[in-house]
């Protein structure tokens, strides 16, 4: 095959640009590093405020360029990541002396990171781009994105505002930077080089494998596939209205999102009407087999033309008939594996549907859809029973438990009080560094502080008590054993205190 050059090129000049964008980035960390907390805050206040002002505008390019979700939900999520965000971390203490307990004589100092480089994924490009601009700004770190090439347009638009607005605020020039020559090659190389501290990345599974060979601390948002459970306690017809209007949102492309349904078998009929009131439709075992085969391409990875598609839309492209009403396409299932296209994450409006017989054996269940995939993501459950929400907080392979609420929603910390996040960790069980919802705290490093509060001679003294009122064990007396275990002591701290002078 011939070469093609102009690929060779554009590989060859994001690499080059990637090199500069780092060294950039870590000159500009070393003035960012000595900024107070109070400087740090004024520029991510006035960058919030600016890029707030162009929420719905960048939403409406969002979805245009990407063709994923609904820009109205779009809007919302980027006034998330703006404005809510904003006042959540307004106050936060990150970078400096962060605590002191004064009666323990301690302290803890924060200090950034370094260069942080940053994936952004193209179900959420903007509200995570500015997301991850603000929590990186707060702790003192200069970020580097690498545009996901379907929304590449979209993510350099609202770096031009951040970046613009933020050097204006006093930003050191290169803190914030974005390769404008998308290719792998230069994402990879951003990942690879040796200023590089840590990789953020959210979605963009193709590229996680690249960023833990590159030997740097990764904090990913993994894939979610998130089982709801209905438990017999349940206010059922909030349970359906949260299920339907999380599933909906955006056309199903948070991660949080719930995938399936589990519901108890005395409330099972109850729940399939509720649904059916609320706009679902219950596909027969033909029209679920048929909608199957569109949802992941030959090589497993997901059918871009199902992402972010309404109901109507994957009907049409399924060749299923549905009233026009519809809103959630549902497979009734029993079984969970890999190969069923039901038992994963799927980036649309459809949700599978189990029923067991009592909450022990849905608690399996929901074991079993998480390990299959999702692992260490969120798991919803509706219920007043608080025993069995507990007995599920204490089993389940996930990092967020949520409670009565909608799960794209309560996941990201909007109707719920966990942090307002749009990575969302999945601990060592997904693969990553932290199960936390991503906070500005998770992008420094904690220098402790310890004041001296005992001497030498108080530990030599209390071990040599202790020897004393212990037992002879192995010695032929107490004293014996305690004589030359003193001696020993002596002999090291003697040695250790000769190599500190």
């Amino acid at each position: 095959m011939v070469p093609d050059m102009n690929r060779i090129d554009n590989d060859l000049l994001s690499v080059q640009e990637a090199r500069i964008l780092v060294e950039n980035a870590r000159e500009a960390q070393k003035i960012l590093a000595t900024f107070p907390q109070e400087k740090l805050d004024k520029i991510v206040g006035r960058i919030a405020e600016e890029v707030y002002k162009y929420a719905r505008e960048l939403a409406i390019m969002s979805h245009e360029e990407t063709g994923f979700g609904k820009w109205q939900d779009k809007f919302v999520k980027n006034v998330f990541a703006s404005e809510f965000l904003y006042k959540k971390i307004r106050d936060l203490k990150v970078v400096g002396i962060t605590g002191e307990d004064k009666e323990n004589k301690t302290m803890d100092i924060g200090v950034p990171v370094g260069v942080i480089v940053a994936l952004p994924p193209s179900t959420n490009p903007v509200s995570t781009t500015i997301y991850k601009t603000l929590i990186a700004i707060k702790s003192g770190n200069a970020i580097v994105f690498a545009p996901h090439p379907k929304a590449k347009k979209t993510i350099g638009k609202v770096l031009d505002i951040l970046i613009r607005t933020a050097e204006e605020s006093g930003l050191p020039c290169g803190a914030i930077g974005y390769l404008r020559t998308v290719a792998v090659d230069g994402t990879v190389a951003l990942m690879n080089h040796k200023d590089t501290a840590l990789i953020l990345i959210t979605g963009v599974p193709k590229l996680v494998r690249a960023a833990y060979t590159s030997g740097k601390p990764t904090i990913y948002g993994g894939p979610g596939n998130g089982p709801a459970f209905i438990e017999r306690s349940a206010d059922i017809k909030k349970a359906v209205a949260d299920i339907i209007a999380s599933r909906t949102f955006d056309n199903g492309i948070v991660s949080a999102s719930e995938q399936s349904i589990v519901a108890e078998d005395c409330i099972a009929d109850e729940v399939r009407q509720e649904l059916r009131r609320n706009g679902a439709y219950f596909m027969s075992g033909q029209e679920a087999e048929q909608l199957s085969k569109f949802f992941f391409r030959p090589d497993d990875s997901i059918n871009p033309e199902f992402v972010g598609k309404s109901a109507i839309d994957l009907a049409q492209i399924g060749g299923i008939c549905v009233p026009e009403n519809t809103k959630v396409l549902i497979s009734e299932q029993k079984y969970v594996s890999h190969s069923n296209p039901y038992s994963r994450e799927k980036l649309c409006p459809v949700l599978a549907f189990y029923v067991e017989k009592d909450w022990m054996v849905a608690c399996e269940k929901c074991i079993e859809l998480l390990i299959n995939e999702g692992r260490g993501h969120t798991l919803v459950i509706h219920s007043k029973n608080e025993s069995v929400i507990r007995e599920f907080a204490l089993k389940k392979p996930v990092s967020r438990v949520l409670v009565n609420t909608p799960a794209t929603l309560g996941g990201i910390g909007a109707t719920t009080n966990l942090f307002p996040a749009m990575t969302l960790g999945s601990g060592t069980a997904g693969g990553g560094v932290t199960s936390d919802n991503v906070t500005p705290m998770n992008l420094i490093n904690i220098r402790k502080v310890g004041y001296g509060v005992r001497r030498l001679e108080d530990i030599t003294n209390g071990v040599q008590a202790g020897e004393v009122a212990g037992t002879s064990g192995t010695c032929g007396s107490a004293n014996q054993c305690s004589s030359k275990s003193m001696q020993d002591l002596n002999a090291l701290l003697e040695k250790f205190l000769k190599q500190l002078t």
